[in-house]
């Protein structure tokens, strides 16, 4: 699938983009060219530490923010494929800088699709989070706004050979700024209790990997248009703290500013238009764009079906859950 293409991944030297990088390489060892595009000198430093291009001819590491419009296009040269993983990620740090998280999650989406219709790259595939479901905080409606451009990209891509989607998912088990390290931080350091902001607080969870093979199918299978989403269990995340350390006790201190009791990945609206292809879900676009694509295709070109009718995808009401020994057992493998 990736052998003969040349593929960038912006934010590539985050936890996805390593992941991802180290699969591609793995699976595709013809691939053509990987190009990590990122702000960040110093991450980049540390990442050509794991894959030294005298190793991996194939890779390239260009420095730039998806804001800059003039140097992403430069970077999407001759690309196949773009995985668009730049975010400003933390929840906290776009309420006090909303403007410069709209400058990246928003400019920086419509950057990234302007410069794959200009440089004719073939599929571009968006990371997105539950928290673009229904927001309530900042980070999660720039990234909403985000997945509508993407989709609504196709609305203008004319006969360009190019199509553009949206993978959406859950917290990823042991990311940086995540609760798993911060209880492993809290315990190694010798405290006494854990904070939990409020004990009924639940989570999707999805391990790096099951993130990279999302991005992985969306690539061999999109039609463009669709957003994908994986059937990953829930969790509690006074199991987290006892998997983490059973011996301390969780004292409740609150929910933060545009922090959601229960995480929603599909609302009963969005419902209408998704679809059950066995392993994930897809929403797909309320409206068929150029005419190029209505709901029985995808549910012919996956071989899907409807989901029934007021069916909503939400961590609390999840069927499938994290017990503290599963967590406790992929924690240790982090």
């Amino acid at each position: 699938m990736l052998n003969n293409k040349s593929v960038l991944i912006t934010g590539g030297t985050g936890s996805f983009g390593k992941e991802f990088v180290k699969t591609i390489f793995e699976r595709y060892p013809n691939v053509k060219r990987v190009v990590i595009y990122s702000r960040g000198e110093l991450k980049q430093f540390q990442m050509k530490q794991i894959f030294p291009e005298e190793k991996y001819p194939q890779i390239r590491y260009f420095i730039g923010d998806v804001r800059d419009a003039d140097r992403l296009k430069r970077a999407c040269e001759d690309i196949d494929v773009i995985v668009h993983a730049a975010a400003i990620k933390q929840v906290d740090t776009a309420e006090y800088n909303p403007d410069e998280c709209i400058k990246t999650n928003v400019n920086g989406a419509q950057n990234v699709i302007n410069a794959a219709l200009d440089c004719g790259v073939h599929d571009v595939i968006a990371l997105s989070t539950d928290k673009a479901c229904a927001p309530i905080n900042l980070y999660g409606a720039t990234k909403l706004t985000s997945d509508k451009l993407f989709v609504a990209a196709n609305n203008i891509s004319g006969r360009k050979d190019i199509r553009f989607s949206v993978v959406r998912y859950g917290n990823v088990m042991g990311s940086r700024g995540s609760v798993i390290p911060f209880f492993i931080d809290k315990r190694d350091k010798g405290a006494r209790e854990l904070p939990i902001t409020d004990k009924r607080m639940t989570r999707f969870n999805i391990s790096l990997q099951e993130g990279v093979e999302l991005v992985l199918f969306a690539l061999k299978n999109h039609l463009g248009g669709e957003i994908l989403i994986p059937k990953i269990p829930s969790y509690h995340i006074t199991d987290v703290a006892t998997a983490i350390a059973p011996e301390l006790p969780q004292v409740e201190v609150g929910i933060r500013p545009g922090e959601k009791l229960h995480e929603e990945m599909i609302t009963a609206t969005d419902a209408l238009n998704t679809i059950d292809l066995g392993k994930y879900y897809a929403i797909l676009p309320c409206a068929s764009y150029n005419g190029k694509r209505s709901k029985d295709d995808y549910i012919k070109h996956y071989a899907a079906k409807p989901v029934p009718e007021n069916f909503h995808y939400s961590s609390d009401s999840n069927t499938e859950w994290e017990t503290v020994e599963t967590l406790r057992e992929k924690i240790s493998s982090l």
